[in-house]
């Protein structure tokens, strides 16, 4: 692998940051909902995006939360990227475009996820979950310059090698996000019941391989009806076991299923392939010492007004605005603290105290419309609550809400000579309001159950 020189990198890296100086200007003092105080309109210049967090008042607030408040947490150990899983794609945004992001992602998780990733990939892909959880979580890498020779280690691109090609799949209702509350001794018979249903669909999806799928009347008696018949089974034997508790889920019509092509809803991208990061992991305009988290936290909490309802499987989630100099303010977040210092969130880089650790924080949107796993925009199918209230908007019901929090031991002599930065589009030159972060839902049934279920009984569960 190739060795680069950053002296005049860093020049390229000071003079990115002069001109997003310039491009972001009008954000200079906001944050996404909170006011961090006046310490932030200090300086002129690159100096003027990073921040002693000491200097920042507390600024954020946490919903009261009514007496049904769910207040468990379900932890997932995914790694800290051990394994280099790093590409410049983003297969939400911009779907079967390499290099897409134009800035490299941290990936833990789906070990395929890559610009050509479709459910169908993903769900038969391997992970880095401990548990199992076949979901991809992502975001931009951070990196330092050290004004010296550095080798970043050669990244895994994940994928399986080309473009996915596009298949029928069967698709099937969620049986998991009508089961809010299953009794503890209830559990384990229902992951049981759950996972055989996830079986059911795959033997299905293994038989349509085998009939043609334009031949309607052939699809419907040698896949679906079949199907249909051993659904209805296994859904009733849910419902028996959870209403032995006096609950009674609503389970009409969950046996029904369709065929359609996979990834469907997602709304696609023209083709294209752009320069690839370089066997160094380096790109143009984000180049420095790929900084590795020293913790990786992926924790799913609940709703400060009541219960959550599973997330369909596939479900697609965007944290942030990776083009907030484009688009505007309405979409970014303040996502940068300290450890010890939580409790202020900045659009800024922090200097943090001797001690302290730099970290990223990034809620995601947790109310979902109940009917998309995307859409056109990436947002409208899930938004935010309240930030006063935590009460979801109408129309939409409250899911587990993601929180990923990195945790970086960047040297503080680095942070005081403001030579770390987030990758980012070249237009953001490093800009960290542009911070953002990405997530697939591919859990099965059993796992989000069990999330479902630990967060509703107030639990903290780690897997």
């Amino acid at each position: 692998m190739a060795l680069h020189r950053l002296p005049s990198r860093r020049a390229a890296f000071l003079a990115a940051f002069i001109t997003m100086t310039l491009l972001a200007g009008v954000v200079a003092v906001i944050t996404s909902s909170v006011q961090p105080g006046s310490a932030l309109a200090d300086g002129q210049g690159p100096k003027d995006q990073y921040v002693d967090i000491r200097t920042v008042r507390p600024n954020v607030r946490t919903p009261r939360g009514e007496n049904d408040a769910t207040r468990g947490t379900f932890t997932v150990d995914c790694g800290r990227n051990e394994n280099g899983h790093f590409n410049p794609d983003n297969f939400i945004a911009q779907p079967g475009v390499r290099n897409g992001a134009e800035h490299l992602h941290d990936y833990v998780g789906n070990l395929s996820t890559d610009a050509d990733s479709t459910n169908e990939s993903l769900k038969r892909a391997g992970t880095t979950c401990k548990n199992g959880d076949k979901s991809t979580y992502f975001w931009p890498v951070v990196r330092i310059d050290r004004g010296e020779d550095v080798q970043n280690p050669k990244g895994q691109r994940g994928g399986t090698g080309g473009p996915q090609v596009k298949k029928d799949v069967v698709s099937c209702p969620d049986v998991a996000s009508k089961l809010t509350d299953v009794p503890d001794e209830s559990q384990p018979e229902v992951e049981k019941r759950l996972d055989e249903l996830d079986r059911q669909i795959e033997e299905a999806i293994e038989r349509l391989r085998g009939v043609d799928p334009a031949n309607e009347e052939q699809v419907q008696k040698e896949v679906i009806e079949p199907l249909t018949q051993l659904r209805a089974v296994v859904i009733e034997a849910i419902r028996q076991v959870v209403s032995q508790s006096g609950q009674q889920p609503e389970t009409a019509g969950l046996e029904r299923c369709e065929v359609k092509q996979d990834n469907a809803e997602v709304f696609e991208s023209p083709k294209a392939s752009l320069l690839d990061a370089d066997g160094n992991n380096e790109l143009p305009g984000n180049a420095g010492e790929i900084q590795r988290p020293e913790v990786v936290d992926l924790t799913f909490r609940g709703s400060p007004t009541g219960k959550v309802t599973a997330m369909p499987r596939f479900l697609r989630i965007l944290y942030g605005d990776a083009k907030v100099s484009t688009n505007g303010t309405k979409n970014a977040r303040a996502s940068w603290t300290c450890t010890g210092f939580e409790n202020r969130l900045i659009n800024k880089y922090p200097i943090c105290p001797q001690g302290s650790k730099v970290k990223r924080v990034h809620d995601f949107p947790s109310c979902w419309d109940g009917r998309n796993i995307d859409s056109r925009n990436h947002r409208d199918h899930i938004q935010f609550p309240d930030a006063n209230s935590g009460r979801c908007p109408r129309g939409t019901r409250a899911v587990p809400q993601l929180r990923i929090s990195l945790t970086y031991n960047i040297p503080l002599d680095i942070q005081q000579q403001r030579r770390y930065a987030v990758d980012s589009f070249p237009e953001e030159a490093h800009n960290p309001f542009s911070d953002h972060d990405d997530f697939a839902n591919v859990m099965s049934q059993s796992i989000m159950n069990r999330v479902v279920n630990c967060i509703n009984k107030n639990k903290r569960c780690r897997e």
